[in-house]
């Protein structure tokens, strides 16, 4: 019988690849910059961590997490996100308690969710994320937006604009849920199954509802902004003053709740109507998740932190000429046994030397082998038969200039070297 991937999984295969690593050398470049260090994780965790910490009214929790026992009865989940892992880490490894009290960390890898595949959202899907913990100040909460900003700068990505939004303090949150609760109360029969739950245990989560979307009540539910302590206001305000002094565009966007329960004060998301995502598209964003630590068993620890998704981070990348690619540095074309054994000691000792190398491994003629050489893009191909052999010698060509010499074989290093200098017209 056949096999394939499971539904809502793919294949990175070579040619695909490379855009990744390309993609992920960039994210960590910026990280670099914002001196963010990576953070590992595991791929699954107790499934009690993302009840507690995403919130068992959540969509994630009670639809699309991949679960299971294992062979003691645990139950595991497969991480849908990366945050409660990262918080997990951070009060098991005693993070708060290092000499610098903000801990600015970032991940990638594969998420898990079981829902409808469609393109650019998988069920196993990859995200980069970064949180920072331990320091409640609007600083930071601009600090990471400034960041999520500029990886789509980076992509080169059109039309973006920042949605921001404020929750608010625990007090700030209590105040709107009841005024949530007062408004959608005479429309609960009009509501889903879901929404009526939800009604009780998390009246926020109705305004993340996608089948209850169009509602007339969504439209004129009460807004968060309007609902913010003091405090809660004050902080939320400096974080616009700062957006204003740093000249970075956003639109407050009273509709903006973010679909997890973690989230307190400021939350964001990040729009674009670039033509290669489609209009409206939303690329990343995140939030302050001030209570999260504690919930999980750890001290009061704020935090704030944002995600994108990975594929939809490649989309931004599609456009790019895929002809600049590097190719090799040299293709080694063997005609012989002989030939074949001397071909690998030099193919050993300039891959040592930092270059990429390939070498034909089937004995074809010359001609298949140039063949090769194309594809592969290499700059240089060194041609070795029973006469160069027999001599010690290589014939070098430069597929970019054509130019082809003969070159001892102590030369060879030396040789590519100054020809990639720009040296090779005085030799």
């Amino acid at each position: 019988m056949g096999y394939s991937a499971p539904r809502g999984t793919v294949d990175i295969l070579p040619g695909q690849s490379e855009k990744w690593i390309k993609l992920e050398q960039l994210l960590r470049t910026i990280a670099a910059n914002y001196n963010v260090k990576e953070m590992r994780t595991p791929i699954f965790e107790h499934a009690e961590l993302f009840n507690r910490a995403v919130g068992d009214t959540s969509d994630v929790v009670s639809k699309e997490m991949y679960t299971f026992q294992d062979k003691k009865g645990r139950y595991i989940s497969l991480r849908p996100e990366g945050t409660s892992g990262i918080a997990r880490a951070y009060v098991e490894n005693k993070m708060y308690g290092l000499p610098e009290k903000l801990q600015k960390v970032y991940y990638m890898g594969p998420m898990f969710r079981y829902e409808r595949p469609q393109n650019g959202r998988q069920r196993q899907f990859h995200q980069f994320g970064v949180e920072m913990l331990g320091v409640e100040s609007p600083y930071v909460d601009v600090e990471c937006m400034l960041m999520a900003v500029t990886v789509v700068e980076a992509l080169g990505l059109q039309n973006v604009t920042l949605h921001i939004n404020s929750l608010g303090d625990d007090a700030s949150r209590d105040a709107y849920r009841e005024a949530l609760k007062d408004h959608f109360r005479d429309h609960l029969d009009e509501l889903c199954g879901d929404c009526k739950a939800r009604f009780e245990k998390n009246p926020l989560r109705i305004l993340d509802c996608k089948v209850d979307a169009k509602h007339p009540a969504m439209k004129t539910a009460p807004k968060t902004i309007d609902y913010l302590s003091e405090s809660a206001k004050n902080h939320f305000d400096k974080v616009c003053s700062l957006l204003d002094d740093l000249e970075i565009d956003y639109v407050i966007d009273t509709n903006l709740v973010r679909g997890l329960d973690y989230y307190s004060h400021t939350v964001f998301e990040i729009i674009s109507d670039d033509p290669k995502l489609g209009a409206g598209a939303t690329v990343g964003g995140g939030g302050r998740y001030n209570g999260l630590i504690e919930e999980i068993g750890g001290p009061a620890t704020p935090g704030v932190g944002f995600a994108f998704g990975m594929e939809r981070l490649l989309l931004a990348l599609d456009n790019e000429e895929d002809e600049d690619e590097d190719g090799l540095d040299c293709y080694i074309m063997p005609l012989g046994e002989e030939a074949k054994d001397l071909a690998m000691q030099i193919i050993a000792m300039l891959r040592a030397n930092g270059f990429t190398c390939e070498m034909d491994h089937v004995s074809r003629g010359l001609k298949g082998q140039f063949k090769s050489a194309d594809r592969f893009n290499a700059h240089f191909s060194i041609i070795l038969g029973e006469e160069e052999v027999k001599n010690e010698v290589v014939n070098i060509k430069c597929n970019h200039d054509k130019e082809q010499v003969v070159v001892p074989l102590e030369n060879i290093l030396a040789h590519i070297e100054n020809h990639l200098s720009g040296g090779h017209e005085h030799e």
